[in-house]
């Protein structure tokens, strides 16, 4: 299945604003982050599991157990803080 990502703030500076990925069937997004981390380089350092990274699934929260679908959006970002 391939699903569609985005990336925000940080981490479109360093990664782009979109991208796909090919992942087998009942995959994750904490599949999808791990494929993305082996990737190297660039992706490896901004998802690694030491940064505090949320994702969203079609634009709701979504935790890394969230079984993704063909054609999913999933967005990547720093957490939001301010006041």
């Amino acid at each position: 299945m391939t699903v569609t990502l985005r990336f925000f703030a940080s981490l479109r500076e360093k990664l782009g604003e979109t991208d796909s990925l090919t992942l087998p069937s009942g995959s994750t997004v904490g599949d999808a982050r791990d494929a993305l981390m082996a990737r190297g380089g660039a992706h490896a350092e901004a998802l690694a599991r030491s940064r505090a990274v949320r994702a969203a699934v079609n634009q709701k929260m979504a935790a890394e157990s969230v079984v993704l679908a063909e054609g999913d959006e999933l967005a990547f970002f720093p957490p939001v803080t301010g006041g």
